[in-house]
């Protein structure tokens, strides 16, 4: 499985392991895939589920086009060169990105961005 096998935008969900609690946390999310990557990201601004993949990176993706689950590893992107080049795409793939009150400048300075790293498909 590869940002190749669905849109190059949308919602999805991940499953987390909580930091504090160890118990699984799902959370709806927008994704974007840029240079054939999938690309977890947002408005700035905190997040207990990139706390929670900080602490334990391994999470599941829950797909909805197509219907899949896969487990990934979460790499954060630190960068500000790549977290700029992140937030230029997800702008241009997703019009809401760039309707909202945040300039790139506040993308790149605070926003969660994580490219996930597939492994094998839940239950396979």
């Amino acid at each position: 499985m590869g940002a190749e096998d669905f849109p190059p935008t949308g919602t999805c969900d991940l499953t987390t392991i909580g930091r504090r609690s160890g118990a699984e946390r799902r959370v709806e999310v927008w994704y974007v895939t840029v240079d054939d990557r999938i690309v977890l990201t947002g408005t700035p601004g905190a997040r207990d589920w990139l706390a929670n993949v900080r602490a334990r990176p391994e999470a599941v993706l829950h797909l909805r086009r197509p219907v899949r689950d896969v487990r990934v590893t979460a790499v954060e992107v630190t960068d500000a060169a790549e977290r700029r080049h992140v937030a230029e795409v997800a702008w241009r793939l997703q019009p809401w990105y760039a309707e909202q009150p945040y300039s790139v400048d506040d993308w790149v300075a605070g926003s969660p961005m994580l490219v996930l790293v597939p492994g094998a498909p839940v239950g396979g």
